[in-house]
């Protein structure tokens, strides 16, 4: 399970990253549980559901996957508590401590517990679609997909601080250089999460030294 320091570094980054988008992101209206509906429907095709053909499902993308769509529910939940990032971590870690995962969608009671990995990630779909989010169906999909919350975590914060770093050095503009000694960045960033611990409490902030140590000074 996700603890209180992982909640809490979690959503400053996304309220970070968010207002360097846009400082008014609160107000401006927008979809970012549309994004995750479309982001839940780009898992089902990782998974593979056509029965006329032969499909292997894609686990890595799967993950990668998950790590996009907790961004927009992270940043769904900022908004409900208008800006609250400690109101947010308290009503998720709430919904992270029910002993059941129970959904009652359009009047049906779903037990996630009991369903495929596939038909979780259609509810997935479908309550992002009505503009909803259940955490624990969420965490039970990341189980599924062979994932643990620490590992949610470490490529959580590594994604978005390379999206810090990117921005930092020039991505907007066009001179920031993707490809350092050979390799594109995110190979690097592979290398500076291992080499960390992600119980430090200034996890990303040793990411993004990790990283700049790295990069090209000229």
């Amino acid at each position: 399970m996700l603890n209180q320091q992982q909640l809490a570094t979690m959503l400053a980054l996304q309220n970070k990253m968010n207002s360097k988008v846009n400082e008014s992101w609160l107000t401006a209206g927008y979809g970012f549980l549309r994004a995750a509906m479309v982001e839940s429907v780009e898992a089902i095709e990782h998974h593979g559901w056509k029965w006329w053909k032969a499909q292997n499902k894609d686990l890595a993308q799967l993950q990668m996957e998950l790590v996009d769509i907790w961004h927009f529910a992270l940043s769904a939940s900022i908004i409900d508590y208008k800006g609250d990032v400690s109101a947010a971590a308290s009503a998720i870690a709430a919904q992270l401590a029910q002993s059941q995962t129970h959904v009652v969608f359009d009047g049906v009671d779903y037990y996630p517990g009991k369903q495929t990995l596939l038909d979780n990630l259609e509810l997935m779909a479908g309550l992002c679609a009505a503009k909803r989010f259940s955490v624990p169906l969420f965490m039970l999909i990341v189980e599924q997909c062979e994932m643990s919350t620490d590992e949610l975590f470490r490529q959580y914060v590594g994604k978005n601080v390379l999206n810090f770093f990117r921005q930092d050095h020039g991505y907007k503009s066009g001179s920031y250089l993707k490809v350092w000694q050979g390799r594109e960045d995110n190979e690097h960033l592979v290398e500076v999460l291992e080499s960390l611990s992600s119980d430090d409490a200034n996890y990303s902030d040793a990411v993004y030294a990790g990283l700049k140590a790295r990069y090209p000074t000229q």
